[in-house]
């Protein structure tokens, strides 16, 4: 099983990714290892990433997801995942790749990113990130509020992926 935690930067994709692969006892990767340096560069200055600046940062996110996959391991990923279409390039044909989509309003979002420091994006993007956002429905990923506990949040998501027990 792959699981990869998504939604607008600020949602605590991080920090919930490490805890799942913690609590799941597999490996973690930050989907924001692989932007090239243009795509960092961009987000740095304020400048919102096109479908163009996307398309190649996908395709190595599923390329490592297949990589695992080829290897029987379970995983944890983090993409901000924030267009179907994006989802569709991560999970290509499997029924093994489940996201999690880490909800959160404007504010409590804005707030995190304004405490947050030493990251390459730039907080003024956060609208634009919502206004690209297409909301996966219950077909697509579980939801859970990033408005609880990053451990509520982890025990909600283990719940509603039917691994609970794990605990």
């Amino acid at each position: 099983m792959i699981l990869i935690a998504m939604g607008v930067s600020g949602a605590g994709k991080s920090l919930i990714g490490e805890m799942l692969a913690e609590r799941l006892s597999c490996s973690y990767t930050d989907g924001d290892a692989f932007h090239s340096a243009a795509n960092k560069e961009k987000m740095h200055h304020g400048i919102p990433l096109t479908d163009e600046d996307r398309w190649p940062w996908l395709r190595t996110i599923r390329a490592a997801i297949e990589e695992k996959q080829r290897a029987g391991e379970t995983a944890v990923f983090t993409c901000s995942s924030l267009k179907r279409s994006y989802r569709d390039v991560l999970r290509g044909t499997d029924t093994d790749v489940r996201f999690v989509y880490l909800k959160g309003s404007f504010e409590v979002l804005q707030e995190r990113l304004k405490s947050r420091t030493g990251h390459f994006f730039d907080p003024s993007l956060l609208k634009s990130q919502l206004d690209t956002l297409e909301e996966p429905g219950p077909d697509e990923a579980v939801e859970v509020s990033i408005e609880l506990t990053p451990e509520q949040i982890v025990d909600q998501v283990m719940l509603k992926i039917g691994l609970a027990q794990q605990h």
